[in-house]
């Protein structure tokens, strides 16, 4: 699947999903639904913020589950990719994803309410809010939002997908109004998992920053504000340094595939569903709370970090991990597995949205 940059030339777009792939859009309900919150201050709908069409840029796993995201929230879509096909398969994902839309927001996913266009720049043009999902290549980044930004209207917050880049790198080529872009980086599926990180950038405005953070809570996200760009920005470096001591541990023969999946999933995975980590090491420390664990349970954690181990992904590492993963999912279907584990997830989110967690 491809887009043009501003010189006509045609790259994949909807193949780039990032350092979160690998989710399947199985069973399940929209991305946060029953979520009531955001960040403090940030209410209202995306109708009063004045965005009732979204266009979407790269019509891959990411931008067919952002389309029907914003289809099931009463948003009309505009979708654009030039791929030979990419409209049929859109159209197809989206039905495909529209039974997993619950909480009474399916029937605004109407088919009516999707149009396409292999023209980038008409697709933005049309739009008042536009969420790129184009392939992680800078060169392309760079071309692709500086099209959109000469096509949009003035105001319209052109949000990218990115696992990973800078705002600021993917702007660089953004001179008509480089204040109205940021990252907008969900996590995958969109339409099932409710974070989004808005990274601006050097140039980007306030007014834009608040805009996308009303606009994805109106939606029934739960963004994020990140006070710094970061490669990888921050979820995606969190679960990096959990995968960096894992793969070691498998590396050392320290555990196997399994021991580790067993111990996140049936061990602090399950808390970590729940609340985040601070939250959680408040609540383990009693009455002092988070002093407390710092106290006594600093001096350990810190001899602890020393001794974790720096791998790197050599092809006989590669093969452990590899082997292993078979080995601890022998006889396991991966399409049932990933929409079991949806089916499950969409539970939890609307038990969460029930609880009145932080």
């Amino acid at each position: 699947m491809n887009t043009s940059s501003g010189t006509g030339a045609r790259v994949g777009m909807g193949a780039g999903v990032g350092a979160d792939a690998g989710t399947h859009a199985g069973a399940g309900v929209g991305a946060g639904a029953g979520v009531r919150t955001g960040p403090a201050g940030v209410r209202g709908s995306a109708e009063a913020a004045g965005i009732a069409r979204v266009a979407i840029v790269g019509t891959g796993v990411i931008g067919a589950s952002w389309a029907a995201h914003f289809l099931a929230r009463g948003l009309d879509v505009v979708a654009t990719d030039p791929a030979p096909g990419a409209e049929e398969r859109l159209r197809a994902d989206v039905a495909a994803l529209r039974p997993t839309l619950a909480g009474g927001s399916a029937s605004g996913a109407r088919p009516a309410r999707l149009t396409f266009t292999a023209d980038a720049a008409e697709a933005a043009a049309e739009a008042d809010f536009i969420q790129e999902n184009g392939p992680e290549r800078e060169d392309v980044k760079r071309a692709l939002f500086a099209r959109l930004d000469a096509a949009a209207r003035p105001g319209v917050v052109l949000a990218g997908s990115s696992s990973g880049l800078a705002t600021t790198v993917i702007a660089r080529d953004c001179v008509a109004h480089p204040e109205r872009v940021l990252i907008g980086h969900p996590f995958n599926p969109p339409h099932l998992i409710p974070l989004v990180e808005v990274v601006p950038g050097e140039n980007t405005g306030e007014d834009a920053v608040r805009t996308a953070l009303a606009f994805y809570t109106s939606v029934g996200k739960k963004p994020i504000r990140l006070r710094r760009e970061l490669p990888g920005h921050l979820a995606n470096r969190l679960q990096a340094a959990l995968w960096r001591e894992a793969y070691s541990l498998v590396d050392r023969g320290a555990a196997t595939v399994a021991d580790i999946d067993t111990a996140i999933a049936y061990g602090p995975g399950l808390r970590w569903a729940i609340l985040g980590p601070f939250a959680n090491q408040h609540l383990s420390g009693g009455p002092g709370g988070i002093a407390h664990v710092l106290a006594h349970l600093g001096p350990p954690t810190e001899a602890w970090w020393r001794d974790l181990g720096d791998p790197s992904l050599t092809p006989e590492l590669t093969a452990k991990l590899v082997a292993g993963v078979a080995e601890a999912l022998a006889g396991v279907d991966d399409t049932a597995l990933a929409a079991r584990r949806d089916a499950l997830l969409s539970l939890l989110l609307a038990a969460k949205a029930d609880a009145d967690l932080p």
